[in-house]
């Protein structure tokens, strides 16, 4: 019997890797995930945002990243304008506040559009898997380790699973358009 619940996790990775880019999107409210993975140079090493520093939501339009170190608050400026996030730091001299812009509707739309490539992107890696999953299928029918009716029903129910991811990355696309496109 061809199990296809075995290869869930290889379609749940395309889901995992689309979260995480969508939470990475500026839609005009401030979240640690904007900076949380930056690389910032720290001691003579590549380190991420939320290793060097504690990252706070202040208000729903600000940010504050106060660094365990003083002596990173440069690094860590340098590396949030290096990121080119749209957002530019204002260095205290102890904290780094970044204040979210308000989103022009030129800017929304283009942010939408990044978004449906990223969404494309997850739908390829759903097919990918997909067609990975049918060789494998075809391949233990070659070799006579099962028959053609199960082969039929392994097929089928890829096909169902492969409809419910696309299906749950149609409702998150949906869901991050509704929250680019609130004022």
């Amino acid at each position: 019997m061809f199990n296809i619940q075995e290869f869930k996790p290889e379609f749940q990775k395309a889901i995992e890797h689309l979260k995480k880019d969508l939470s990475q999107f500026r839609t005009g409210r401030a979240t640690p995930a904007l900076v949380d993975d930056i690389k910032v140079e720290a001691y003579g090493s590549q380190m991420e945002m939320k290793a060097v520093g504690s990252i706070q939501v202040t208000d729903a339009k600000t940010l504050t990243i106060e660094p365990w170190d003083k002596g990173l608050l440069k690094e860590i400026e340098k590396a949030i304008v290096a990121a080119n996030i749209g957002i530019n730091p204002v260095n205290d001299g102890r904290v780094l506040r970044l204040v979210m812009p308000k989103l022009t509707e030129e800017t929304r739309k283009d942010l939408i559009k990044v978004m449906s490539k990223k969404l494309e992107d997850a739908r390829v890696g759903v097919r990918r898997v997909r067609d990975d999953v049918k060789d494998k299928i075809l391949a233990e029918e070659k070799e006579k380790k099962i028959a053609e009716d199960e082969r039929y029903r392994a097929q089928d129910a890829l096909d169902k699973m492969a409809s419910e991811f696309n299906e749950l990355i149609k409702k998150m696309g949906e869901e991050k358009e509704k929250e680019i496109m609130t004022i």
